[in-house]
C-alpha cells in the first residue's frame, strides 16, 4: 500500500473532504426520521400548526445541508479518484516504457493495454465509491442502530437476528466473486490482443481471404469473455435479491411486532414510522457496504494485475554502470567471445562465441539464413538485451558501463520492422533530432533517397502519415526510417535488412551517400542480398548463432563455401529474373 500512498498524498485534501462531506448527509438522514416522528406524535396528534412549521423548518435546514454535503462529497470523491488513478496510469505507462525487450516479452500487448485502461478504471470506480461510502454506510448503520435502540430496545432486537445472516451472505459472495473477476480480466486481455492483431494485420487477412476464419476466432474469444463475465456478474445479480429479501422480511417483522406494541400502548405511531425508516436505513447501509466490498473484490483483481507490472524487475538498468557520464566518441565496436540466450539457464543459445571488431568508419556486413541470430547480435550493441557470456565493447568500454541514454544516443538503428508514427513526415524525422533545421531534415532525406518522393507530395514534409505510415509504400517507409536514423548523426549506424523493399539502384545510391556523409560512422548492415554488403570492409557469415565465415568479399569467396553458395544462388536467381 506504500506505493499507492505516494499517489494519494498530492490529493489528500480531497480524500479527506469527500467522506467528511458525506457525514453531513448521514447526519441529516439520521435526524429526519426522528423529526418526522415528532411532527406526527406532537404536531399532528395535537393539531399544533406552529409546532409542525417549526420542526418542518428544521427539516428544511437539514435537507439543505444534506444536499450541500452530497454535492461536496461527490465532487471531492470524483476529483480524488480521477487524479489518483491518472497519476497511477502515468506511472504504469512510464514503467512499461522502461521495460527492456526481455520484460516486454513477458506480457502480451493486449494485456498491457487492458491493465492501463480497464484495470485502472476498476481502481478508479472503487476509489470513488469507497470515498462516498466509506463514512456514509458505516455512519448510517451505526447512527440508525443507535436511534433504533434509543426509541425501542425490544423492537431493535429484530435487527440483531438479520445482521449475522446478511454478513455471512456477503462473505460468501465476496469469496466466490474474486476468482471470477480475475478470470474475466484475463479473458479481456485475450480479446484485446485479438482485436489489436486483427486490426493491425487487416490487409494480410483480406489478401488471404481469411475474414471468416478471423471472425470465427474472435467469436470464440468473445464467447469466452461473455461466459466469464456472466459468471462474475451472476454474483452481483444475486446480491440485490438477497438484500431486498432480508429488508422486506425485517420490515414486515418490525411492523407486525411494532403494531402490537402500539396496541399495548407502549409506543407511539410516529415512533414506529421513524423506526421503520431506521430499519430500512440499516439494511440499505449493509447493502451499500456489500456493493463496496463486491466492487473492491473486482478492483483487487485489477490491483493485483497492476502490481504485477509495477513489481516487474527491469533487467536492463544503469544501476551497475560505473561511467554514466561517458558518451560514444568514435564508434569502435568489439565483440569478445559473446554468447546469448533469451532465457537464463537455457541449454540452447541463440549466439555462441561471437568475436569480431569493427573499427571506426568501417562497414561491417552480416548475412545468414533466417533465424541465424543476425538481429539478436546487433541488438546487443545498444543493450536492447544483455549478453549471457562475454563482452560487447564500444570505444573499448563494456556497454554495461555506459548509461542507457548515452549509449543509445550514440547508436542509430533502423529495425527490421520499420515503424512510423501518426503525424507529419517532419515530425517523424525529428525523432532523430527534434531541434534539426529544415536544411538538415532535407539533407538526411536526400542521403536516404527520400527527398524526391517526399517533395512529390503536395504537402511535402508536412504530409500527414497514417498510423504506422499506412499511406506510404514499403520502400518509402524504409527510406524515411533510414533518414530518421541519419538525422541522429550516430557514431554507430545499424541497418537491419533495412533496404529489402528498395530497388538495387536506389540501394546503391544510399550506399554511396553512406561512404561520403557517414565516412566516420561505423556501419553495421544486415542484408539478405550479398550485393548489399559486397563492398563492406568485412562480412560476417552467421549460421545457427555461430560465425562460420569472416572477411572481405574476396576472402570469403575463396575460403567460405557457405558464402559462395549464397552468392552463386543469388546470381543465378538474378539471371533468371533478367531472362
Amino acid at each position: 500500500m506504500k506505493r499507492y500512498k505516494n499517489f494519494i498524498r498530492p490529493y489528500r485534501a480531497a480524500f479527506i473532504l469527500a467522506p467528511l462531506c458525506m457525514l453531513t448527509e448521514v447526519l441529516g438522514e439520521i435526524m429526519l426520521p426522528k423529526l418526522m416522528s415528532m411532527i406526527i406524535n406532537n404536531g399532528v396528534a395535537e393539531r399544533n400548526i406552529s409546532y409542525i412549521v417549526g420542526i418542518g423548518a428544521v427539516m428544511v435546514i437539514f435537507s439543505t445541508a444534506m444536499a450541500l454535503g452530497g454535492v461536496g462529497g461527490a465532487y471531492f470523491a470524483s476529483k480524488a479518484s480521477i487524479c489518483f488513478t491518472s497519476d497511477l496510469r502515468q506511472a504504469l505507462f512510464s514503467k512499461v516504457q522502461d521495460f527492456s525487450f526481455k520484460n516486454i516479452d513477458q506480457y502480451s500487448t493486449g494485456s498491457l493495454v487492458t491493465r492501463l485502461t480497464n484495470d485502472i478504471q476498476q481502481v478508479q470506480n472503487v476509489t470513488m465509491m469507497g470515498l462516498r461510502m466509506a463514512f456514509r454506510a458505516p455512519g448510517l448503520l451505526i447512527g440508525a442502530l443507535i436511534m433504533a435502540f434509543v426509541m425501542n430496545r425490544r423492537l431493535a432486537l429484530v435487527i440483531l437476528v438479520v445482521i449475522p445472516f446478511l454478513t455471512g451472505a456477503i462473505v460468501l459472495i465476496l469469496k466466490t466473486a474474486f476468482p471470477r473477476f480475475t478470470a474475466m480480466q484475463k479473458k479481456l486481455d485475450r480479446v484485446n490482443s485479438g482485436i489489436q492483431e486483427a486490426l493491425t494485420n487487416v490487409r494480410v487477412i483480406k489478401s488471404f481471404v481469411r475474414e471468416d476464419f478471423e471472425a470465427e476466432k474472435f467469436r470464440s474469444m468473445n464467447q469466452d469473455l461473455k461466459e466469464s463475465s456472466l459468471s462474475a456478474m451472476n454474483i452481483v445479480i444475486m446480491t440485490m435479491p438477497v438484500m431486498m429479501l432480508a429488508m422486506n422480511i425485517t420490515t414486515l417483522a418490525v411492523v407486525w411486532y411494532g403494531g402490537n406494541i402500539i396496541i399495548a400502548g407502549d409506543m407511539q405511531v410516529g415512533d414506529l414510522t421513524a423506526f421503520t425508516t431506521y430499519i430500512v436505513q440499516i439494511l440499505m447501509s449493509l447493502m451499500m457496504l456489500s456493493m463496496v466490498f463486491l466492487q473492491s473484490s473486482r478492483a483487487m483483481a485489477s490491483i493485483k494485475r497492476i502490481n504485477e507490472v509495477m513489481d516487474t524487475e527491469i533487467d536492463l538498468t544503469d544501476v551497475q554502470a560505473s561511467r554514466k557520464d561517458l558518451s560514444v566518441k568514435t564508434g569502435r565496436v568489439e565483440f569478445q567471445d559473446v554468447s546469448f540466450s533469451y532465457h537464463e539457464g537455457a541449454k540452447e543459445k541463440v549466439l555462441e562465441h561471437i568475436s569480431f571488431t569493427a573499427q571506426p568508419g568501417q562497414t561491417v556486413g552480416i548475412i545468414g539464413a533466417t533465424g541465424s541470430g543476425k538481429t539478436t547480435l546487433v541488438q546487443l550493441i545498444p543493450r536492447l538485451y544483455d549478453v549471457t557470456e562475454g563482452k560487447v565493447l564500444v570505444d573499448g568500454v563494456d556497454v554495461r558501463e555506459y548509461s542507457l541514454h548515452n549509449l543509445r544516443e550514440g547508436v542509430g538503428m533502423v529495425l527490421q520492422k520499420n515503424v512510423l508514427f501518426s503525424g507529419t513526415i517532419q515530425e517523424n524525422l525529428q525523432w532523430g533530432d527534434e531541434t534539426a533545421s529544415e536544411e538538415e531534415l532535407r539533407q538526411a532525406a536526400k542521403s536516404a533517397q527520400a527527398d524526391g518522393f517526399i517533395m512529390s507530395f503536395g504537402e511535402g514534409y508536412q504530409k500527414d502519415l497514417g498510423q504506422g505510415g499506412i499511406n506510404v509504400s514499403g520502400g518509402q517507409k524504409q527510406r524515411l526510417c533510414i533518414a530518421r536514423a541519419l538525422l541522429k548523426k550516430p557514431k554507430i549506424l545499424i541497418l537491419d535488412d533495412s533496404t529489402s523493399a528498395v530497388d538495387t539502384a536506389t540501394e546503391a545510391r544510399i550506399r554511396e551517400c553512406f561512404a561520403t556523409t557517414l565516412k566516420d560512422t561505423t556501419k553495421i548492415i544486415i542484408a539478405q542480398r550479398i550485393g548489399s554488403v559486397e563492398e563492406a570492409d568485412q562480412i560476417l557469415v552467421l549460421d545457427e548463432g555461430k560465425i562460420i565465415g569472416q572477411g572481405s568479399h574476396r576472402e570469403l569467396m575463396a575460403d567460405c563455401q557457405a558464402y559462395r553458395e549464397i552468392y552463386y544462388s543469388q546470381r543465378d536467381q538474378e539471371k533468371e529474373v533478367g531472362a
